[in-house]
């Protein structure tokens, strides 16, 4: 191997010189197949079991695992700003192997009724909603400040490569020995992050300091508030994940409802698409600072690979087409995260990455139920296109909101991709 070889994966993989993170990312790694597994478990329960295809049951049971964390976010930001986030985590993954193992006792005795799977979803994402935050913001308790982005974009490598595998197993395990199998594995899996937590050495963690008194959730909306540097990734997110990140419920009726496939297809879907977002991760990693372009540019390409996706003729085609989307989505993400995480103070991180989560993944409560109607309504197709069509107007808007707000000025550089950038502005020279 070259030195210059050499170097690139060094860089790539550089978090891993961190024995800390590197018992996180394999216990995370772990109990993400898990958790995808029990996704497309569930997902497939809804659509199959309990329902007759209805993909408005299943965007009710998406809305209402992410809703808690729109209600209750910025007060779990504080929680999180408060206290260590190891020890949060240690309950918080703990809670949400019990409820998981909730989910696969009630299908698993036949008595799993459909206001079950929404109770389980509901509660899954009240506990989330303080693990999200106390996850998030203990990366860089982990690493060195420097490694923040790689270990950033090794943490979505991680996520995606459990994408990657989950889907297709868990169809496999589906098709083979039924729903059950996927549901229970999920519930074990949980214990791989808790291990990986007590094996952890707690004198080499850099613990942000811990916020007392009242007042902890106004002080972070007011401090996310009037920085529009971080506004703007977090707008991004939003549109992204209200309206063009419900593969949970297009792919589930674009397999089942357009091309006439089974679990088996289904479940393969997730996992090409992880194709797409895994290399997105690894090209993220090595990335030392996240940039505006790696923002705009693959939101973009994100609008119009979708759309081709929702005009794919077959099966065939929208399977590989997933890749490209994949792959622009999952590079917002990171970059979006890794902007968000750099410039917000160490005291206030919990809260702005709470409220950050906030707004990325509570978006879902307002679009899954959209995307369900629109789904029974208009058709499969259109539930894609109508994602498609909300993130290329937020590009537009992005760019004229930066380029008329009083404190923010876009660059541009010549090349391709062309550089762009954002410089802080007074008012009076504009």
């Amino acid at each position: 191997m070259s030195t210059g070889v050499r170097e690139q994966v060094g860089r790539t993989f550089a978090s891993f010189s961190v024995r800390n993170y590197t018992y996180f990312f394999i216990g995370a790694l772990v109990s993400n197949i898990g958790l995808w597994m029990g996704r497309t478990a569930q997902d497939w329960m809804v659509l199959t079991q309990l329902t007759d295809h209805s993909s408005s049951a299943l965007g009710y049971v998406t809305a209402l695992q992410f809703l808690p964390i729109v209600l209750l976010g910025p007060t779990m930001g504080a929680v999180a700003d408060r206290w260590s986030k190891q020890t949060l985590l240690y309950w918080t993954q703990s809670l949400l192997a019990l409820n998981a193992m909730a989910l696969f006792i009630l299908d698993a005795t036949g008595v799993i009724q459909l206001w079950h799977v929404m109770v389980i979803a509901f509660v899954q994402g009240a506990i989330s909603a303080l693990d999200n935050p106390a996850r998030q913001s203990f990366v860089p308790e982990m690493v060195p400040m420097r490694l923040v982005p790689n270990a950033i974009g090794l943490n979505s490598a991680q996520f995606n490569s459990a994408r990657l595998l989950g889907p297709g197993i868990g169809g496999l395990l589906i098709a083979a020995v039924g729903i059950p199998a996927c549901l229970l594995i999920n519930a074990l899996s949980f214990a791989a992050v808790i291990i990986s937590l007590v094996l952890m050495d707690r004198s080499s963690l850099t613990p942000a300091p811990t916020r007392r008194g009242k007042g902890a959730v106004r002080e972070g909306v007011r401090y996310v508030s009037h920085r529009p540097d971080i506004l703007v990734p977090m707008v991004i997110v939003f549109m992204l994940g209200t309206f063009g990140m419900n593969f949970q419920i297009t792919n589930a009726l674009m397999a089942t409802k357009v091309f006439g496939k089974g679990p088996g297809e289904y479940g393969l879907l997730g996992s090409i698409m992880a194709v797409g977002t895994l290399v997105a991760a690894l090209l993220a990693a090595r990335r030392a600072h996240p940039r505006l372009r790696t923002l705009l540019i693959p939101m973009a390409g994100f609008a119009i690979f979708t759309t081709a996706l929702g005009l794919a003729p077959g099966y065939g085609v929208y399977a590989v087409t997933l890749i490209p989307v994949g792959l622009c989505a999952l590079t917002v993400m990171t970059t979006a995260n890794a902007t968000v995480q750099l410039a917000s103070d160490p005291d206030v991180r919990g809260r702005v990455m709470a409220l950050y989560m906030a707004i990325f993944q509570g978006g879902t409560p307002i679009g899954a139920p959209i995307i369900g109607w629109i789904g029974d309504t208009w058709g499969p197709r259109w539930t894609l296109l109508i994602g498609a069509i909300a993130t290329g107007i937020t590009v537009i808007g992005v760019l004229l909101f930066i380029r008329f707000h009083d404190r923010m000025r876009m660059t541009i550089e010549a090349g391709w991709p062309p550089r762009m950038g954002l410089l802080p502005m007074n008012p009076q020279h504009r």
